[in-house]
């Protein structure tokens, strides 16, 4: 099983990585849907979570939206893991060309990856809405109630695309070629459920079609290589990262 990947690994020198929630769960940060995700164990707002995190919540409750977002979105404190750790290292290799990430933490490029397509956004730019000016996460955390710009008093809004917002147009161009480029896909914790960014995947033209994920996927069936494992687990006996 890990040999076959090892394989695929070593005969392959455009690797992209599309990833999801369980890239991060290994980082403490819980993903959605699992029996123990932000989507089971958020219940005390009123509202369902894909309610809260929508774009007409924010624009109607801004105060409640950043109570939520506060409380179980942020996680400052949360450092790479081995599946970060080991994409930084086929990057270094001259392997690894670019990751696809659905994940909003920033923490690909806090391992040092340096060609991250952020199909939904990250914590860590927030923006006035009415001048533009940007503030970092720390200027977020910080704030009491709804973040107001220091320069207009405008209210902030972070760089994450919320329910019934799209895609920017130049990211998801970015993680279509780099896709369309490779001869290895390896798509790992990600349940593939969540469009248009599952919907990617069809643009992968390659040689090896590779899917980690703990539970099955609706695209299992297309892999080359199905791994049902934890990815830490997958990456720390095909990566070496001393």
């Amino acid at each position: 099983m890990f040999e076959e990947l090892k394989d695929m690994l070593n005969e392959s020198e455009n690797i992209v990585f599309f990833g999801g929630a369980g890239v991060s769960t290994e980082s403490g940060i819980p993903d959605f849907r699992s029996e123990k995700g932000i989507y089971n164990t958020v219940k005390n707002y009123g509202y369902p979570p894909e309610t809260i995190l929508s774009h007409t919540f924010f624009m109607n409750y801004t105060n409640t939206f950043y109570d939520f977002y506060r409380s179980t979105m942020l996680y400052p404190d949360a450092e790479p893991s081995v599946p970060h750790k080991a994409l930084k290292k086929l990057e270094d290799m001259g392997k690894l060309k670019a990751i696809v990430t659905q994940n909003i933490d920033g923490l690909h490029q806090k391992a040092g990856s340096s060609v991250v397509y952020e199909l939904h956004g990250s914590v860590l730019r927030n923006n006035c809405m009415d001048c533009g000016k940007f503030f970092d996460l720390d200027y977020i955390i910080n704030s009491k109630g709804i973040p107001r710009c220091d320069a207009c008093n405008g209210i902030i809004k972070p760089d994450v695309v919320l329910y019934e917002e799209g895609l920017d147009d130049s990211t998801v161009s970015g993680a279509v070629n780099a896709i369309q480029r490779a001869d290895m896909l390896i798509v790992g914790g990600t349940s593939l459920n969540v469009y248009p960014a599952a919907g990617l995947l069809r643009y992968f033209r390659g040689r090896h079609l590779v899917l980690i994920n703990k539970s099955e996927t609706p695209f299992d069936s297309e892999a080359d290589l199905v791994l049902h494992e934890y990815l830490g687990d997958v990456f720390s006996n095909v990566v070496d990262l001393d």
